[in-house]
């Protein structure tokens, strides 16, 4: 941050309370990721406006010996209160966790905001907000350059696999892989959710029984690719097996 006073416009995509009541927030902006402290902020009026998701513009302070930013001031821009109920709230804790992962401090994204917000907007007023998640998992990975290989099998390079790869989420051919093949349905969004639009995408739903087999390929490529995220924890108990795949 060049000077000290700074005025950043962002969606909250992490909060931690302090023992001491500070609250220590990331923002995520269209110039990339902010990380700042409201101190006391608990028993202060910024509690109420610094929570998860809240679209805010906060009044930042940068003091010489500090490594964190300060929020002095904080104007509630947005919220979609929707976000807290149970079918919603962990599938945006999701897509936070991996906004969070994927794009870095001082990191110019005006794409990531806008695809972030856009795919807040979505779970909070899509009927289906689990298909929602799962297609903006897919983009927001897009975005920063993971992308799953689906023209050929990850073991041998054999043309068009359409088997699961149950070590690192890609696809394999049947002659690599002891799993049943994806679903036409299932394959078809694998080999096409990162060139197709989101709209296109989202009027393409699979089917529910087809999901938990696309979460588990998701969830070992991020791990492999990208890292430990947290919030499959509060996701995987709805998947089946990593040998359970729908027919």
């Amino acid at each position: 941050m060049r000077s000290r006073t700074a005025n950043r416009s962002g969606i909250v995509i992490r909060r931690r309370v302090t023992p001491a009541g500070d609250i220590i927030v990331t923002l995520l902006t269209p110039h990339g990721k902010v990380k700042a402290v409201a101190r006391g902020g608990v028993r202060g009026p910024l509690a109420s406006y610094l929570n998860l998701f809240h679209h805010v513009d906060v009044h930042v302070y940068q003091g010489p010996n500090n490594d964190l930013a300060s929020v002095k001031q904080a104007v509630l821009e947005g919220a979609l209160p929707r976000l807290a109920e149970p079918e919603r709230h962990a599938f945006a804790h999701l897509l936070a966790e991996f906004a969070d992962a994927l794009f870095q401090e001082g990191e110019f994204s005006g794409q990531a905001f806008e695809l972030f917000a856009g795919a807040l907007r979505g779970l909070s007023h899509q009927p289906d907000p689990e298909w929602v998640a799962l297609v903006l998992s897919h983009k927001l990975l897009a975005l920063a350059g993971f992308v799953q290989n689906t023209s050929h099998c990850a073991r041998c390079r054999a043309p068009d696999p359409a088997h699961p790869d149950p070590l690192g989420g890609q696809l394999l051919c049947s002659a690599c892989s002891s799993l049943p093949a994806y679903p036409p349905e299932a394959l078809d969004f694998l080999r096409s959710v990162v060139r197709r639009t989101v709209r296109a995408s989202m009027d393409a739903p699979v089917p529910a029984a087809q999901r938990p087999a696309l979460w588990r390929a998701l969830e070992r490529y991020v791990t492999v690719h990208v890292g430990d995220v947290k919030s499959w924890r509060q996701l995987l108990p709805v998947a089946t097996s990593p040998a359970d795949v729908p027919a």
